[in-house]
């Protein structure tokens, strides 16, 4: 039988009907942050109610067909062709029980930092700023610029932004599904518009993410007595002042030491608002690195098991190359991914990470 087959997509199918009964419950209907975690889970589930809607349809007009094969050669044929496809049916279940990554569906927050290389690689921050901004608008995702501290040429010494999907999207279409790949050192070999002498300078940059935290996520709990919070005037470029009043935040976590900076929003409570967020996604990025470790389910592919002082990129203009060190991917159309055609890329990571769940499944 089906149900005894797969045990596991029997339970799925029954969490599926339980969560849409619980999305009609107007109380919960009226409270969108309830929706939003909801949403999440039932998209994730969809994915195996479907393929074992798929499977039971096979399989149930397979056995319909048999009974049917003596009396009709027809159908004899027909449960020939079924047979041949429930092979398909079956594999496609099993893949889609493979347990995913839980914070696929969640929104990001990243970091790009200028590593090594002075202006040069305060400009090349610059442009993966640019890259993501252009890769997310492609994606119809939104960038909320957080915070960034820039160069007078324009570079990007560092730079914080929230980058969010619309609606509830399905775990393989959230946003951290594609970015957390991007997490670790990204390297460029171009001459620098400083160099006069024409010589290629290789210089880096670090990008950070971590899955943005709800703001009811009830899995990161945070005593007020554990924060500093520390106010002061929010500045611009070349240190200018932004405007006259305290407003920008600066949050320190103090039994994990670490800090949160916010000025780009226009109040003081905003910033507040906004510094505890990213604090909570930190700390719940923190907690599920934890347990994965634990659990010895540390993926080379995934941000939250990278070592970030090993390079995971190249981009070599001279050549115009970029290199994903991880899967061996190679293009040259360097131009055309730092305009935001990033997906190839992206795409070599995940088919990388599935090979491992896969193998690990086995």
């Amino acid at each position: 039988m089906a149900d005894e087959q797969f045990p596991a997509a029997v339970t799925a199918l029954e969490e599926y009907h339980n969560i849409e009964q619980r999305m009609a419950d107007p109380e919960v209907a009226s409270n969108p942050e309830k929706m939003r975690k909801l949403g999440r889970r039932h998209a994730e589930l969809g994915v195996i109610v479907s393929a074992y809607t798929a499977y039971r349809q096979v399989k149930d007009d397979l056995e319909a067909a048999k009974e049917m094969a003596s009396e009709d050669p027809d159908f004899a044929e027909e449960a020939k062709r079924l047979e041949s496809e429930l092979p398909a049916a079956e594999e496609k279940l099993r893949t889609a029980l493979i347990p995913r990554d839980p914070d696929d569906a969640r929104d990001t927050i990243m970091e790009i930092k200028a590593g090594t290389g002075g202006e040069e690689a305060a400009l090349f921050a610059g442009d993966l700023l640019r890259m993501y901004m252009r890769y997310a608008e492609k994606r119809g995702w939104t960038v909320t610029l957080q915070s960034e501290n820039t160069t007078e040429l324009g570079g990007v010494k560092d730079v914080q932004l929230a980058i969010r999907a619309k609606g509830t999207p399905a775990p393989e279409d959230g946003v951290w599904a594609s970015l957390k790949y991007e997490g670790g050192v990204h390297r460029v070999q171009r001459i620098p518009v400083t160099e006069s002498q024409g010589r290629i300078q290789t210089s880096a940059a670090g990008v950070i993410v971590f899955p943005e935290a709800d703001e009811d996520d009830d899995e990161i709990e945070i005593d007020q007595k554990d924060l500093k919070i520390d106010i002061f005037m929010s500045s611009g470029p070349g240190g200018q002042s932004v405007n006259t009043t305290y407003s920008a935040v600066r949050m320190t976590h103090i039994p994990t030491g670490i800090v949160v900076s916010m000025q780009d929003e226009k109040s003081q409570i905003q910033n507040r608002a906004a510094a505890l967020r990213v604090l909570k996604s930190r700390l719940l990025a923190m907690k599920h690195e934890e347990e994965a470790a634990q659990a010895a389910d540390m993926r080379h592919s995934q941000v939250r098991s990278l070592d970030r002082s090993e390079r995971i990129r190249t981009y070599n203009f001279p050549e115009n190359r970029i290199v994903d060190h991880r899967t061996n991917y190679k293009a040259y159309n360097l131009d055309a991914v730092l305009d935001g055609d990033l997906q190839a890329v992206i795409d070599s990571d995940i088919q990388a990470d599935e090979a491992d769940r896969l193998a690990n499944q086995k």
